[in-house]
């Protein structure tokens, strides 16, 4: 007989919300560090992030491989590992064996570069928190629109602590996972936050074909964003006029108006 789980008890009345922090750029980014301390005073912080860069994973798992996680120290008070995974494997192990229990609420970030658009699907910064999300969660993604690890991440702390402050006292809906983006601008700039919906707009991708130093090719991702939606309800209208933008995703992927006209079109 298989043998049951050690599950940590559940958190008592007037205990501290615990707060899991995951990311794709690393455990050593500071977009991470920058996020612990927005949210730091608002509960019990555990991070369990990629022990190196994982941009672009999307929802990837890491199978056939074996993961390994280590402690290791980043800030003073904070509970911190670095895992050989991806950032879904990383929530996926805080819960099972790290934490023993659901965190209260699942944070991913910050990441260094936009979220937007259609870059929701290849992010591993969003796919951490939509993996939270389906796994009864509350989570939110923060990016913010600079690549430097120089960055400025005043405005960023500002509106993550806003947000998951927000979050966690009007308990929205255990599945809510709200994607972030941050402009890069100086605080006093910013308009505010605004809800909306993910803009139509992608990378027109080409490949340079390139030669190594052996002379066999390869070919090197480039490409040029190109935004073909013209709504001002959009996350990319938003950030282009100084909003800190908020989308609600879902994992849900059911083209619902499609659905209904296949259902009356095709009598099979």
């Amino acid at each position: 007989m298989a043998q049951s789980k050690e599950k940590q008890a559940p958190p008592q009345k007037g205990d501290k919300p615990v707060i899991l922090v995951t990311n794709d750029d690393g455990v050593t980014a500071p977009g991470l560090r920058n996020l612990v301390e927005a949210v730091k005073d608002l509960g019990q912080i555990v991070v369990v992030a990629p022990d190196k860069p994982q941009s672009g994973m999307g929802h990837a798992i890491t199978i056939g491989y074996p993961l390994r996680m280590e402690q290791v120290t980043l800030m003073e008070g904070v509970e911190a590992w670095q895992c050989s995974g991806t950032p879904v494997d990383c929530v996926k192990l805080a819960v099972d064996k790290v934490l023993h229990r659901k965190p209260d609420i699942c944070l991913s970030g910050i990441n260094h570069g936009p979220n937007h658009s259609i870059n929701v699907i290849y992010s591993g910064t969003m796919s951490a928190a939509i993996e939270a999300a389906i796994e009864g969660i509350p989570s939110l993604g923060f990016s913010l629109l600079d690549y430097s690890l120089e960055a400025d991440f005043t405005a960023a702390r500002y509106y993550a602590h806003l947000l998951v402050e927000k979050v966690l006292k009007d308990k929205i809906h255990r599945h809510l996972s709200l994607n972030v983006n941050i402009p890069s601008v100086p605080m006093e700039l910013l308009q505010g936050v605004k809800v909306c919906r993910q803009a139509y707009a992608k990378y027109e991708e080409d490949f340079n074909e390139r030669l190594d130093p052996r002379g066999k090719k390869y070919y090197w991702l480039t490409g040029e964003f190109v935004n073909f939606d013209e709504g001002t309800d959009t996350d990319v209208w938003a950030l282009q006029n100084n909003y800190v933008s908020v989308v609600p995703v879902q994992f849900d992927l059911t083209n619902y108006t499609i659905k209904q006209q296949l259902e009356k079109a095709w009598q099979l």
